[in-house]
């Protein structure tokens, strides 16, 4: 069934889909969540257009990004795609800094996604991340890290499964909260 799965671009046609997940109480954000999702819906209402071209930002222009203790920080260049078997089935994002594999102290990872819960358990986020894995490559970057929480074990099989190597137990930023995370390392 994995085989099903690719990644899409996210476009007009299909935002319907992304909007039912959505309302379904899903979000692409571990973080923020419930808030992150009620923000998206709202700029989809007004002005969906704008949603969609958001979320293919390669150069950063979408202004900048408020952080969960509301200080804001610059916006970095980021693309998203859809993981999709027929259907919306949920999300993947790219982001970085421009000349470097580093990453700013608040951006807790290269690569973010989320599978909504009636997809999971069937093997999609390991293969979606494979396929964007190759997208990503384009960037020229010598690696990219993606971090998860210790007990998130689902989460760290996807991230071995596709060639990530732990290389930290770290706290996180004080804006999430300081709490432990893991960090991977896949080299491109």
């Amino acid at each position: 069934m994995k085989s099903m799965v690719t990644l899409i671009k996210p476009s007009l046609d299909r935002l319907p889909e992304y909007v039912a997940a959505l309302e379904q109480g899903w979000s692409h954000d571990n973080v923020n969540g419930i808030e992150t999702t009620k923000k998206e819906l709202e700029k989809i209402k007004n002005d969906p257009a704008a949603f969609i071209k958001l979320l293919d930002d390669r150069e950063a222009k979408g202004g900048p990004i408020t952080l969960p203790d509301g200080s804001t920080r610059p916006r970095l260049p980021s693309f998203h795609r859809w993981v999709w078997d027929g259907e919306f089935c949920g999300s993947m994002k790219f982001r970085w800094q421009p000349g470097t594999s580093e990453l700013p102290p608040h951006a807790l990872g290269h690569i973010g996604y989320g599978i909504v819960p009636w997809k999971q358990n069937r093997g999609y986020a390991t293969r979606a991340l494979h396929l964007f894995l190759k997208e990503v490559k384009q960037s020229g970057l010598a690696y990219i890290e993606i971090t998860a929480d210790p007990d998130n074990i689902i989460s760290q099989k996807v991230i071995t499964s596709n060639g990530g190597v732990l290389i930290e137990r770290f706290k996180n930023h004080p804006v999430y909260g300081e709490k432990e995370g893991l960090r991977f390392r896949i080299t491109l």
